[in-house]
Parts: C-alpha cells; sequence; structure tokens
C-alpha cells in the first residue's frame, strides 16, 4: 500500500527526511569537546562543521527545489539520500579537521534533498490550514527523534566513541532509503512541472521582490537563526560556563524540545480554529519578548542558570510554530513553484542559521553574552518580518 494511502505513514516519513538537519547536528553536540581532543584541533574549528554543514544545506536547497519543480520530487531525493550515506561513512573515518569539515559539507548537501523536498511534497498534496497542520505535525515527530538525539549521543559516545555517532546517522539514512524507494511515489506529476530551468529557477527573483514572501521567509529564518545562536554556544556555556555535565546538558538539551513539541501539538490543534495569521502573531510575541529577556539576563548579574535556561526554553519552543505557519503560509502564495519556495525559505532559513552559528563561535568569549544578545537581536528581527508580511497581504 502507497503511502499517500496511508496519511499517517506518509508523515512520518517525510518528518523523517526533516530531521536529517537535526539530527545530524543535535546528535553530536555533546562530543564537540572530544572530537576536538581527538582530532587534536582548536575548539573553533570544530565548531565550524555546524557552520560548514549548514551551509552545505542551504546550497543543496537552493539547487533541489526548482530542479524537483522540472523534473519531479523523487529522483532527486533518492540521489541526496544515497549521498548522504556516504559520506556519513567518510564523517565517521574523519582523521582530521579539515576532513571531517569536507565530509560534512557532503553530507549536508545530500541531506538537503531530505529536507526541502519532504516540504515540497506536502504543498503538492495539502491546502494551506491542512499544509500548516501536517508541517505541524512533521516537526512534531522530528522533535521526538531530536529529543532524544542529544541524549543518545551523550551515552553512545561514551559507549562506542564519537565515530559511531556518523555511522548511527549512516543506519538511520539508510533505512529511510529503502522506505522512500518503497513507499513515496512521486507527487509532483509532469503536466504540473515547468517548462524550462530557467523559468523555475528565476522563481526566486519572483518571490525575493514579493514583501508578503520576503517577511515570511525573514521570520521563520530569524527565529531559526536564534534557536542556533543557542545550538552552537550552549555546550560551552552550560558545560563549560555554568559547569553542567555533559549528561545533564543533554536533559537540558531536551527540555527545550519538550516545549517545542507542547507548542507544535497546540498549533496543530488550534490552527484549524483560529488559522495561520493568528497562530503566527502569537508565535511571533513569544519569540520577541523571550529573545529581549533573554539579551537582559544574560548580560546582567541576573543571568544565573534557571533565568537563561527559562529564557531559552520560551524562545526555542516557538520556533517550530513559527516555521511550520511561515511556511505554509509562504508555499500557499506560490503553488506552482512549492520546490522553488520551500527550497529558497529553508535556504535562507539555514542560512541565518549559519550567520549566527559563525557569530556565536567569533564571538565566543566564555560567557552567556554573546548567545543571549544573538537570540535576542534574532527575536526582534522576527518580529519585524512578521510586520511587513502582515503589511503586504499575508493570508488567513
Amino acid at each position: 500500500m502507497s503511502a499517500v494511502a496511508n496519511p499517517q505513514r506518509l508523515i512520518v516519513l517525510l518528518a523523517a527526511l526533516t530531521a536529517f538537519g537535526p539530527l545530524s547536528i543535535d546528535l553530536y553536540l555533546p562530543s564537540l569537546p572530544l572530537i576536538a581532543a581527538d582530532l587534536r584541533a582548536a575548539e573553533a574549528s570544530v565548531q565550524l562543521t555546524i557552520s560548514v554543514f549548514l551551509a552545505g544545506l542551504c546550497l543543496g536547497m537552493l539547487l533541489y527545489g526548482p530542479l524537483s519543480d522540472r523534473f519531479g520530487r523523487r529522483p532527486l531525493l533518492l540521489f541526496g539520500i544515497s549521498l548522504y550515506v556516504a559520506a556519513s561513512l567518510g564523517c565517521a573515518l574523519a582523521s582530521s579537521a579539515e576532513s571531517l569539515l569536507l565530509w560534512r559539507f557532503l553530507q549536508a548537501l545530500g541531506g538537503a534533498a531530505a529536507s526541502v523536498l519532504a516540504r515540497a511534497v506536502v504543498r503538492d498534496l495539502f491546502p494551506l490550514n491542512a499544509a500548516a497542520r501536517v508541517f505541524s505535525l512533521m516537526h512534531l515527530v522530528t522533535m521526538l527523534a531530536t529529543l532524544l538525539a542529544p541524549l543518545v549521543g551523550s551515552y553512545l559516545m561514551l559507549l562506542a566513541g564519537w565515530r559511531s555517532l556518523f555511522l548511527l546517522l549512516l543506519a538511520i539514512a539508510g533505512l529511510c532509503l529503502t522506505l522512500v524507494v518503497s513507499y513515496l511515489p512521486e507527487s509532483h506529476p509532469p503536466e504540473r512541472r515547468g517548462a524550462s530551468l530557467g523559468q523555475v529557477f528565476r522563481a526566486y527573483g519572483h518571490m525575493l521582490r514579493a514583501p508578503v514572501a520576503l517577511g515570511l521567509i525573514l521570520c521563520m529564518g530569524l527565529s531559526f537563526a536564534g534557536m542556533f545562536a543557542f545550538i552552537t554556544a550552549s555546550p560551552f556555556v552550560y558545560i563549560q560556563y555554568f559547569g553542567v555535565s555533559p549528561q545533564h546538558y543533554g536533559g537540558l538539551f531536551a527540555l527545550n524540545i519538550a516545549g517545542v513539541i507542547v507548542a507544535t501539538l497546540l498549533n496543530a490543534r488550534l490552527v484549524p480554529r483560529f488559522g495561520t495569521r493568528q497562530m503566527l502573531k502569537a508565535g511571533v510575541a513569544v519569540a520577541a519578548l523571550s529573545g529581549i529577556a533573554l539579551a537582559l539576563v544574560g548580560t546582567s548579574s541576573l543571568g544565573c542558570l534557571p533565568a537563561v535556561v527559562i529564557c531559552v526554553l520560551l524562545y526555542v519552543c516557538v520556533t517550530g510554530l513559527i516555521g511550520a505557519n511561515c511556511l505554509a503560509s509562504l508555499l500557499a502564495h506560490f503553488p506552482h513553484q512549492a520546490g522553488a519556495a520551500a527550497g529558497l525559505a529553508v535556504s535562507l532559513q539555514f542560512g541565518l542559521g549559519m550567520l549566527s552559528s559563525a557569530l556565536a563561535g567569533v564571538f565566543h568569549d566564555g560567557t552567556a553574552a554573546p548567545m543571549s544578545i544573538l537570540i535576542g537581536i534574532s527575536g526582534i528581527g522576527c518580529s519585524v518580518a512578521y510586520k511587513v508580511a502582515r503589511r503586504y497581504g499575508l493570508q488567513h
């Protein structure tokens, strides 16, 4: 029986595909200090593996989205997952920080296909509010996986070393590849595809010139950027600055994912009643206020561990809600260029995440201040971008 005939199976499979990016980062976060020591590399070099991965995701998404509008989702999805499998093996066998950086870039190029094309498939099959609900449910399944990732990563690292983490990613991707081959048919038939490559790539310019599209893209991207400032800096802020053990760090990280799950469940339940615009408005307000609060406590004497944890929790928990409603609204504006729209939105989302990740590394000073300021700026920017989208015709 096909995945299309089984919506629950379809959502789980698509969620697993969108989880490639988060899992590829979250699983090995607790091992960053160990990798630096084992490869005899500077901590900044190992932090760069996150930024390089994000760069590969951005580039891949910009390519896969329009190409899938022209050639279909399935063939590009199979190619990308296969590349991810091969690159995961390369990461596991890396003997230096430089080789790890190269394999992480290739791993991201492969994972980009899974991340962007799964979202395009949703737009192929569901209308606006239904798509927002499906994105929320997909995000929920993804978060259930990433909830366990730092915990699994910290203990697997102790039992089998950091290289085993990349072998686990290889196994997960191999299973997903098998399921795509068996259960995911083509969702973008030839009669709905662009006439030429030039036509599908020109869709990017059209979207970037539309204020509502640019506002939605920046809204979801800036909320994501704040989360990646936390992801990049938190192992060093929590473990080294606040003295939290790697295992307890995994628990604190999981607390944020639990918050995302709660907010995402609320969004899936409430969006059919209130619509995407009202849910997005509420999520943006929480992100802006918690980001400002974190910037204040993280740069003052109030910046104790509980205060930082609470502010981060409030900020991170609404990122999934914001992303689901922004993306559903964006794809509703561009139904015939869903691949390009998803590719542009998610690539710029990861691009802003990459920039925020790099800035968190550059300004790392051993305190919580740089992370807190970056999250505060992201929350304010997210609010401004939402207001732009609302002013220029955001749909309900």
